[in-house]
């Protein structure tokens, strides 16, 4: 970016991450991370990163530390769910030790547009006891990850950064000047001194020397900022909402005697920053997403509103919201939202019409129960289909299916048996369990973009012998839909038969890419 335009957060990211010499990036798609990825991966020719797509989030955040152990700076981007995938290897990091920083860019999905859960990644600081930085604006978002990766170094711990898609999508003019936390050369190698301590020992030294680099930056990172206009009412916001607080208190003049601290690092949590400002002011309300977060950490205090009061929702925050909020504070109670008002449906996306596996769904539409996968055969669950049952996790149809009496079945695409049903596969084998798995092989990731997936049929076969494959586009095309459906059912129902491990594999074109 050049001259006084306007940069959108997403960019600002790619900048930062340019500024700060990052040498390689792993990256599992999904939203609102796709986006992100995408624009590494369209930019990479002319930078000197490198960047790969990764089926498993563990897998990509072990890459990721493979590269910092060896100088050099790295970037894991996931979508929220995918933090549960990568939190094994992150846990033992803290105590292990890295080298060169390596910054982990957590998608949250606020109001799950696209997603199987709203699951908030701020609480992986608590867990892990790592920093986690919450940006606001697209300015923020280049401070943020250019300080990140200066104290992932110091404190020699990974590093985590929220975004949303509207942090992503917010536009201003950013200033790329050096933060000060940078520094030129980011070739900092790993330490093997860390193995003269016990596990133990390890811990002892992660509370003795990190913990307080973290808790430092925590408490006096001007990412943090407060603005004292009054002594009733005092916010306290993070991320994206703290840009819609700003813009309530600079454009209505009601509110403009409300103080804001808006906090930009809410990891380890700035407790003598945080009770200095709840001193400071008689009513104290949190605007935050997506669960209450900060409110955790403060609900000791005197009065705290937020959502646990009922003056905001759980899930995205918008400006309606806050207004409402602000409106109410002077009640200790309301409950607008935390009493259920209307029966929310399903809004799903529904299975596209010519979906070349919608034989299967129309075929497993009376069989029960039929564990799922997190891929397009979840949007077959609602109405009218009512395919699948079960969709617990990307990969864990197999294992789900594991736990049905009888002889289970598990529908699951290419990407989710790549990502992590494999290990699903093997456990069934392993465990002697009956089951009847379906693979559905279009040979890319539909629901994240199209991104391409391997083909593990060989191993697949190697690990069952009773291993089928029926082109399902030939079959419509040469037996017509009604018949090819007559066909699977009845493969279905002498598969059920049989005794141990079956796998049935279609092979079908994505029509959508």
């Amino acid at each position: 970016m050049t001259g006084n335009e306007d940069t959108t957060g997403l960019e600002a990211i790619y900048l930062a991450a340019i500024d700060s010499n990052v040498s390689f990036i792993t990256a599992v798609a999904g939203y609102p991370m796709t986006a992100v990825a995408d624009h590494f991966f369209e930019n990479k020719d002319s930078s000197n990163y490198n960047i790969h797509w990764f089926t498993n989030e563990k897998s990509a955040m072990e890459a990721a530390l493979g590269a910092s152990v060896t100088g050099q700076r790295s970037i894991v981007m996931v979508k929220h769910v995918g933090m549960n995938v990568l939190s094994d290897p992150l846990m033992t990091a803290m105590m292990h030790t890295t080298g060169a920083g390596i910054v982990i860019l957590a998608g949250d999905d606020p109001g799950a547009k696209a997603s199987q859960n709203e699951q908030d990644s701020r609480f992986y600081g608590s867990i892990s006891e790592t920093a986690v930085f919450d940006p606001a604006t697209p300015q923020d978002a280049y401070d943020s990850l250019n300080m990140a990766f200066g104290l992932s170094e110091e404190a020699k711990v990974p590093v985590i950064m929220r975004i949303t898609d509207r942090l992503e999508k917010e536009e201003e003019h950013i200033s790329r000047a050096n933060t000060g936390k940078v520094t030129d050369d980011p070739e900092r190698g790993f330490d093997r001194n860390i193995w003269k301590l016990t596990m133990h020992g390890k811990h002892q030294r992660f509370h003795t020397e990190s913990e307080p680099i973290l808790k430092r930056e925590a408490e006096g990172s001007h990412l943090n900022r407060r603005t004292i206009n009054g002594e009733k009412v005092g916010i306290i916001s993070s991320g994206y909402p703290s840009s819609v607080v700003d813009d309530l208190l600079s454009t209505q003049l009601v509110y403009s005697n409300y103080s804001h601290l808006a906090l930009g690092v809410v990891s380890p949590f700035p407790d003598k920053l945080v009770r200095k400002f709840i001193d400071e002011h008689e009513r104290i309300i949190v605007i935050e997403e997506s669960e209450a977060f900060i409110e955790s950490h403060i609900s000791t205090c005197n009065t705290i509103l937020g959502k646990r009061s009922g003056h905001l929702p759980t899930g995205m925050i918008e400006k309606e919201h806050v207004e409402f909020a602000l409106e109410n504070i002077d009640k200790d109670e309301v409950s607008k939202y935390t009493e259920i008002q209307t029966i929310i449906t399903r809004g799903s996306r529904p299975i596209c019409s010519d979906c070349p596996f919608m034989p299967l769904y129309n075929v497993l539409h009376d069989i029960r129960p039929v564990a799922g996968d997190m891929g397009c055969s979840i949007r077959t669950a609602p109405d009218p289909l009512n395919a699948v049952d079960t969709g617990f996790a990307l990969g864990g149809a197999i294992s789900t299916a594991c736990g049905f009496p009888g002889k289970g079945i598990a529908v699951i695409g290419d990407f989710g048996l790549a990502h992590s049903g494999i290990v699903g596969l093997i456990n069934a084998v392993d465990g002697g369990f009956d089951l009847l798995v379906i693979i559905l092989q279009n040979e890319i990731a539909a629901m994240t973009g199209g991104q391409g997936t391997p083909d593990l049929q060989e191993v697949v076969r190697t690990l069952v012998p009773d291993m089928m494959t029926i082109d399902i586009d030939k079959s419509i095309s040469s037996e017509g839909t009604a018949k090819t459906q007559d066909i699977l059912k009845e493969l279905i129902e002498k598969k059920m038969e049989t005794k141990g491990v079956s796998v049935i594999y279609l092979e079908g074109k994505c029509i959508k890419f």
